[in-house]
């Protein structure tokens, strides 16, 4: 195909898109009512004191470890929170000691977030500010910028292989590394998996997730299992498909000696992500499952309790949409200090 006749199809097809990445949490969702039974998951203290017996050199301190995930606990008392595993994570691990707070989009699109919105000096003068009030909120845990960058967009047509879906090319990827390095940032890359798979997706992105500093971010609401059209109901991964991308970083992390990577979820409905206890947990990867809705104040907590605080995984997350959140009553932003009250506090943010 003619490059300018394929650019001209991108760019269309990013925004139509735009639109769906702006989505509402006021889809029709048939289990929003419903809830699974929850497993006390507290850390006894026999616990810790086996985890620090037996803690190997190459596995983060028990003790601060511990003290971190209480702090990030915050007071929760369902008895859900901390999350325990088998293994402390591998030394060099970012999460609980420190937060990250990313802004998210795409190079060729100003409609899917702060990152292609904005030229990079001017995002950067925006994101640091956002960096130092989530400082301010929670002065015990240090914030850190990343770049989140979509670099596979789920598609309204078939397009080659019939993934319904478009891979960004590498000179992109590559600016959005550039744009990181600026401010020393981690980079996420977020994938849209449309009818392709997410290992296929995933893998595809291995000489990037080879980085130290790069980590992956996946978007469960364009995984069409049922063969639909993205963007025209809201798609599914079930723990199956997230325990094959974390095995897949862990390979990683082992054959090439890296430090634990970060996998993003993207969550606002109960369908998007099923048999969550299934859900396995390493050494080498570190998941945060992210509250990916839009709206009033009162509704981003809900669906914060409903899907994230009540199905715990591991660590949690929280959107926050420049636009979307404003556009009802009482048409303002939840600040940091505000999302800080939650119960477990969100150890990612992201703006879009």
């Amino acid at each position: 195909m003619h490059y300018i006749t394929k650019t001209f199809i991108l760019l269309f097809s990013l925004v139509f898109f735009a639109g769906c990445t702006l989505h509402s949490e006021n889809s029709s969702d048939k289990d929003s009512d419903k809830s699974d039974s929850i497993v006390t998951t507290n850390t006894s203290t026999k616990e810790i004191a086996e985890g620090v017996a037996t803690k190997k050199s190459n596995f983060v301190d028990a003790i601060e470890y511990d003290e971190k995930m209480m702090h990030m606990v915050n007071g929760d008392t369902t008895g859900h929170w901390p999350v325990t595993s088998d293994h402390y994570p591998l030394d060099g691990a970012i999460l609980p000691f420190k937060r990250i707070v990313a802004f998210y989009g795409n190079m060729y699109s100003k409609n899917m977030g702060a990152l292609g919105e904005y030229p990079p000096k001017e995002m950067w003068r925006m994101l640091k500010a956002e960096v130092e009030a989530w400082q301010a909120a929670d002065p015990e845990t240090p914030v850190i910028p990343a770049i989140h960058y979509i670099a596979a967009t789920a598609q309204p047509t078939p397009l080659k292989g019939n993934t319904y879906n478009m891979r960004m090319p590498h000179h992109q990827i590559d600016s959005a590394l550039v744009i990181a390095k600026m401010e020393d940032a981690i980079m996420f890359l977020d994938i849209q998996v449309g009818h392709s798979t997410v290992l296929n997706e995933t893998s595809a992105l291995e000489k990037y997730l080879k980085m130290p500093h790069v980590h992956l971010g996946i978007d469960p609401e364009f995984s069409m299992k049922d063969g639909s059209v993205p963007g025209k109901r809201i798609g599914t991964f079930d723990a199956e498909d997230i325990n094959i991308v974390t095995e897949y970083l862990a390979q990683l992390v082992r054959d090439n000696n890296l430090p634990p990577k970060i996998l993003i979820v993207h969550r606002f409905t109960q369908g998007m992500v099923t048999n969550y206890k299934n859900i396995k947990l390493r050494p080498e990867v570190q998941i945060v499952m992210d509250m990916d809705g839009w709206g009033a104040p009162q509704l981003k907590y809900s669906t914060y309790e409903r899907y994230i605080r009540k199905e715990p995984v591991q660590f949690t997350g929280f959107k926050i949409f420049y636009k979307n959140d404003l556009k009802r009553p009482p048409h303002r932003l939840l600040t940091p200090t505000e999302v800080m009250n939650l119960k477990p506090r969100p150890i990612y943010i992201q703006y879009q």
